[in-house]
């Protein structure tokens, strides 16, 4: 296990791990790690968040353990819960010899409070279920925690995480509080679906993540995909920087442009006419139904106020960049813009 002595470093370590880490994100997350608090990283679905803590625990050689939010989590499934089946077997086991203690008393009554008064072990951390955030504190080891799609819960449940995230702790009613073991280094991640609470966010450094600038996405896209011709690359990426221009119900990840740039290679080999943009590709950056046809329908708007030849499709302009991308990719000799 490695800490970061300065961005740079942590920079470097990140692009190790095939992480290529904006500038001033880098200096908020060697922040996060030297003042011991959570990271919270919050914008669209798709831009690196998730990817970050996974890249961070690599580099850094920690554990990864992930919290994925959803709706309707609750504590058992995030802090912890305890084996009832163990808890039964252990008291059967138990029976006899609870039997035997208690059969000196003359009334139910007076059993009853003798065996209320009476440890049977059963709430011991033999018994206990750590789920992530306990998982987290009792790890031996230094980890990274990563609460993914926190604004997937309610309110009550980032209540729940406070106590976690600002004194690394958790209680556990039955058995006391257990204090970290080791420091986890603790990200947050939201997609912006709905605003979180100030208590939370008070506690926590702040990051808002956007889309890459076309350079440095195609410099991800390169890394990830290092057999794929530049030219294709910046023809996808540039359709996919278009795309997110459009307001779809979702944009196109940079994973998705990862796909499909490997796609337009692939294809590319079959030595396809170049009839305007591919169906198989074109799906790999639009996920939705209204979604297509909000875009057939802007790059129908975009010929016709331009005035170009269409292609076969009649959506797209034969020689546009959009085409290219599409097309010209496919045969792996894009011509640039």
């Amino acid at each position: 296990m490695i800490g970061f002595e300065t961005a740079d470093q942590l920079t470097e370590a990140l692009a190790g791990e095939g992480y290529l880490v904006d500038s001033e994100l880098a200096v908020v997350v060697h922040l996060a790690t030297l003042l011991d608090r959570p990271l919270l990283l919050e914008g669209p679905a798709g831009v690196g968040k998730t990817e970050l803590a996974k890249a961070l625990a690599a580099a850094s050689g920690r554990d990864l353990i992930r919290l994925q939010c959803y709706e309707g989590l609750d504590d058992s499934r995030a802090l912890y819960e305890w084996d009832y089946a163990r808890q039964l077997l252990h008291v059967q086991m138990l029976r006899d010899r609870i039997g035997d203690e208690l059969s000196s008393y003359e009334s139910l009554s007076a059993a009853s409070a003798a065996l209320a008064g009476t440890d049977v072990g059963i709430y011991t951390e033999d018994f206990l279920v750590a789920r992530p955030l306990l998982a987290a504190i009792l790890s031996p080891t230094p980890t990274v925690l990563l609460v993914d799609e926190i604004d997937r819960t309610d309110e009550a449940m980032e209540a729940v995480m406070l106590e976690v995230l600002a004194e690394r702790q958790v209680t556990v009613p039955e058995l006391g509080t257990f204090a970290a073991r080791s420091a986890p280094w603790v990200i947050l991640t939201s997609n912006d679906t709905r605003e979180l609470s100030p208590a939370l966010k008070r506690r926590c450094l702040h990051f808002q993540v956007s889309y890459p600038t076309a350079e440095r996405e195609q410099r991800i896209v390169a890394v990830r995909a290092p057999d794929v011709e530049e030219s294709v690359i910046a023809d996808v990426v540039g359709l996919a920087r278009r795309l997110r221009e459009l307001p779809l119900r979702k944009s196109p990840s940079i994973a998705e442009v990862i796909d499909a740039a490997r796609a337009a290679a692939i294809l590319g080999r079959a030595d396809q006419p170049v009839d305007g943009p591919d169906p198989a590709l074109l799906s790999m950056l639009v996920k939705f139904g209204t979604d297509l046809d909000h875009v057939r329908s802007a790059m129908a708007t975009t010929v016709a106020t331009q005035g170009e030849r269409v292609s076969i499709d009649g959506t797209l302009p034969v020689g546009s960049p959009t085409a290219r991308a599409f097309g010209a990719g496919r045969a792996r000799s894009a011509v640039r813009s």
